[in-house]
């Protein structure tokens, strides 16, 4: 495993435990390709239609719910404060200090200052987007400076509220993709309060459930949406559908690390699969999100009885359930075989990852308002202005990293007693 101070990160908000180097370049390539599904989900806006090329990436998000989970049952299980610390004579229990309260500064330092700059940047970019509705009515400034309020203290829009600015029902207007932070959030309490404290036994039991039930709600399409597309606007459906697609991978990801670190025998070999293992995930996640939409209308035409099964949902469970943990289990295996070059590339990317995430989609509403004004729909017509969004995305994120994000983590691990 790598330590991140090989690489120059800043130790004044790092864990003190190593970093799985691999699993953050791996949540920066995801992160990549949620942004170039949303340039093909813009053209699909413009023209009024379904998503048709890499149709899949929205998959992206739960490979964050997956990582989200390993990494942070890998950084805090053993870090807890209880009674037993104080009368153990266990040498490492000088190390369980970690309380609720301050488990919740430590994630709100990491979390929180950039989605108040995804609030900023949203609300510049709707001014000049023109302050307007995508149907074209105007939205008094009063409601958008309410909006952008709300999003500081990450305080979700209702379907129909005055202060859905954009009204397309989003949970939060200014920047669309925080719904998925909304729901880390969530995972973030229900960790600290609840699912740290179970055994193997009970999380296995948690990871069923919350599987089989995950497993109904997509198979059988309860959201109407035949993908997993779900939990971006606040009615019921998708609130109870985000909250699934949030737990299943997130206590997925908890019990591969609590089971990852009681391994009795260290299998790492090396090889030329383990030594390559980062591009050829990102070859497979790639493959996987370009694969097209399964309408399933062959097969149900032959086997009635799967009329009302989601085989293109079926595929995403599968990616979600068989692919993804084998990716980041053989990833976590694999990180000390990787080359300099190999760790340096996944250090940037993991770096660059979360920024990314946070900052790309203002600057994509401008570019669905292009593509709207202009009627353009395809790559073919727009290449040279997708290359300039995804070039002022990219810098945009990494100035924000470096010259807002990595300084204010710094200054607020310092105060945070």
């Amino acid at each position: 495993m790598s330590k991140i101070n090989n690489f120059n990160a800043s130790v004044a908000f790092a864990d003190t435990k190593p970093h799985y180097i691999l699993l953050d370049g791996l949540r920066g390539v995801a992160a990549l390709m949620v942004l170039w599904y949303h340039v093909f989900e813009g053209f699909a806006f413009a023209k009024g239609s379904v998503i048709e090329t890499f149709n899949h990436g929205h998959l992206g998000v739960d490979f964050f719910f997956l990582l989200s989970g390993f990494v942070i049952s890998y950084a805090y299980d053993d870090r807890w404060f209880n009674d037993k610390s104080l009368k153990s004579n266990d040498k490492s229990s000088t190390n369980k200090t970690l309380t609720i309260w301050s488990f919740f500064k430590r994630r709100l330092i990491r979390l929180h200052p950039m989605l108040v700059m995804g609030a900023f940047i949203g609300l510049i970019c709707f001014f000049i987007q023109g302050g307007v509705k995508w149907d074209g009515s105007s939205t008094p400034l009063h409601w958008t400076l309410i909006a952008f309020v709300l999003t500081l203290f990450f305080i979700p829009a209702y379907p129909g509220a005055s202060y859905d600015i954009r009204g397309n029902a989003e949970m939060f207007p200014l920047n669309g993709p925080s719904w998925s932070l909304f729901f880390e959030y969530i995972g973030n309490i229900l960790y600290a309060l609840f699912i740290r404290k179970l055994s193997n036994k009970m999380l296995t039991v948690l990871v069923g459930a919350t599987g089989i039930l995950w497993i109904w709600f997509v198979a059988f399409d309860i959201s109407g949406y035949d993908m997993i597309g779900i939990g971006w606007t606040l009615d019921v459906v998708n609130f109870f559908g985000g909250l699934l697609r949030m737990m299943f991978p997130f206590t997925l990801g908890m019990l591969m690390a609590r089971l990852f670190s009681q391994r009795t025998t260290d299998n790492r070999r090396q090889s030329f699969f383990t030594n390559n293992i980062f591009w050829i995930a990102t070859i497979v996640l790639f493959a996987l999100f370009s694969v097209p939409y399964i309408s399933g209308e062959d097969v149900t035409s032959r086997v009635p009885a799967l009329a009302n099964i989601s085989l293109n949902g079926i595929y995403e469970l599968f990616c979600i359930m068989v692919v993804f943990p084998l990716i980041v289990w053989i990833a976590a295996l694999s990180d000390s075989a990787q080359s300099k070059f190999t760790l340096r590339i996944s250090k940037f990317l993991g770096d660059l990852s979360y920024p990314l995430y946070i900052v790309h989609y203002p600057v994509m509403y401008l570019f669905y308002a292009w593509l709207i004004k202009n009627q353009y729909y395809t790559l073919g017509e727009t290449w040279q202005m997708v290359i300039l969004v995804l070039v002022v995305c990219i810098v945009l994120a990494y100035a924000c990293l470096k010259l807002y994000d990595e300084p204010i983590r710094k200054w607020l691990s310092k105060v945070k007693r």
